[in-house]
């Protein structure tokens, strides 16, 4: 397996040079030259498999400049039931037939990140040590990133970690697991801003190949190809635990505000899991909903940017845009280029009218849009049906998902943080008896739950 760069300005790399790069020296990001396929008797194959089996059996294919034994013992250390509370690593709950929560929030850090980061902080150490190297992580989080990749990281041999974050826009959970951790190689750096003026300083940080190489800068944030890899699993293993049959489609629920969690099912779907449809949820920063309705992709600013009560999604640049964008093209990286050119000038482009907006529709995706009122109803409909208390994330995915919900299709929603991390939206929402209530319209802050 080799990668290439998304705007065509790289030689093609194995995995262990992409891994501890992030951006090309291009500015785009890597992507496989091409995707794995599975036939349907892989597939079949694969249903009896452990989480860590699975696991193997997906990342060998991108990841096979690593020993197999290697590799192996890296994914059994990582997906332990010590670590993520079971051996099963993601279970699926099913809430009623055909609706699933596929819960991938079972790690240290309460956060889906952790799926990935703690896979990522091995292939790391062993990486470096068998290079003899050392490496400066710098990163940018709007909440999940910063604390799963500290916890990951933290103590590692050889490794800085410097983690970039929005002032006063994270949850007060969330902020504290990450400034609470006093380790000699974790480094926070409260930025005043959003999420995008955090990730637009990496990126920029990241475009300066001189600089980057002299201080050995790596990358954590879903640019980095392994992270993406490492959530592909999960989908295999929430499709696998819910069809009946290895021929039989599904759809997934995805809140998404970086695109990373997602673009993983967009690649899982290329490599022939039968998904029929990734129902993507964005909250009032609407992006991404805007895109997949419209062709249109329009960038906000900071100012534009709302601050609400599903903080991790308060984005409106998404870093892995650009990979999906790289295949919507026919993975031609001069209309990439050109595309993002647009974006620096025009602040965005639109597909509508250009051999993309066909593919766009036959993508297999499709939007919606969950407001603060919206995610407070879900969670108390969700807790009274079923019994279960679910994060604001969560909830903006599982509100749109039950909107283009299929009643002949299983509905896997993905979990991607718990309640705890929340408390204050997801636990006052779901305990609040049902009553009469104005709501705002307007987006809130992360401390101001509105369920009174």
């Amino acid at each position: 397996m080799r990668y290439v760069s998304t705007r065509g300005g790289m030689e093609p790399q194995p995995f262990s040079a992409i891994l501890l790069e992030g951006l090309a020296p291009d500015g785009g990001l890597a992507v496989p030259e091409s995707y794995p396929r599975f036939s349907a008797a892989e597939l079949a194959r694969l249903r009896p498999l452990s989480y860590r089996g699975l696991a193997f059996e997906i990342l060998s294919r991108y990841a096979d400049d690593i020993p197999p034994a290697d590799l192996r013992a890296i994914i059994d250390r990582t997906y332990t039931a010590a670590t993520f509370g079971s051996d099963e690593i993601t279970p699926v709950t099913t809430l009623e037939p055909r609706l699933h929560l596929l819960r991938v929030a079972n790690g240290p850090t309460l956060a889906f990140k952790d799926i990935a980061l703690q896979l990522l902080g091995r292939l790391f150490e062993h990486v470096l040590a068998k290079d003899g190297i050392t490496l400066n992580v710098l990163g940018a989080t709007s909440g999940d990133t910063g604390s799963s990749a500290e916890y990951a990281l933290r103590g590692k041999r050889g490794i800085k970690v410097f983690m970039l974050s929005p002032k006063g826009r994270m949850s007060p959970f969330q902020t504290a697991q990450m400034y609470s951790l006093a380790d000699a190689n974790i480094f926070n750096l409260a930025i005043e801003g959003v999420f995008d003026d955090c990730q637009d300083l990496v990126k920029a940080v990241a475009g300066d190949a001189e600089f980057k190489a002299r201080h050995r800068l790596g990358a954590v944030n879903s640019i980095n190809w392994a992270r993406i890899a490492a959530q592909i699993v999960y989908y295999f293993k929430g499709y696998l635990a819910v069809a009946r049959g290895n021929g039989e489609e599904v759809d997934f629920a995805v809140p998404s505000g970086n695109f990373g969690n997602i673009l993983a099912g967009h690649v899982a779907k290329a490599m022939g899991l039968p998904i029929r449809r990734l129902i993507l949820a964005t909250n009032e920063n609407d992006v991404l909903d805007e895109f997949f309705k419209s062709g249109r992709y329009r960038i906000r600013t900071a100012g534009e940017t709302l601050s609400t009560s599903s903080p991790s999604m308060d984005i409106s640049k998404a870093s892995n845009f650009e990979r999906f964008v790289f295949d919507l093209v026919g993975r031609d990286p001069a209309v990439v280029r050109e595309l993002w050119v647009q974006v620096v000038r025009d602040g965005g482009f639109d597909l509508a009218g250009t051999p993309s907006e066909r593919r766009l529709a036959e993508s297999g995706f499709v939007s919606g849009k969950s407001t603060h009122a919206d995610r407070l109803a879900t969670i108390r409909h969700v807790a009274e049906r079923f019994g279960v208390i679910v994060d604001p994330h969560t909830a903006d995915g599982i509100k749109v998902g039950l909107e283009r919900r299929d009643p002949g299709v299983a509905l896997i929603c993905i979990e991607t943080a718990l309640p705890a991390k929340f408390a204050a939206t997801s636990t006052c929402c779901a305990s609040t008896p049902r009553r009469s209530r104005r709501t705002s319209r307007r987006a809130r802050p992360p401390d101001d739950p509105g369920c009174s």
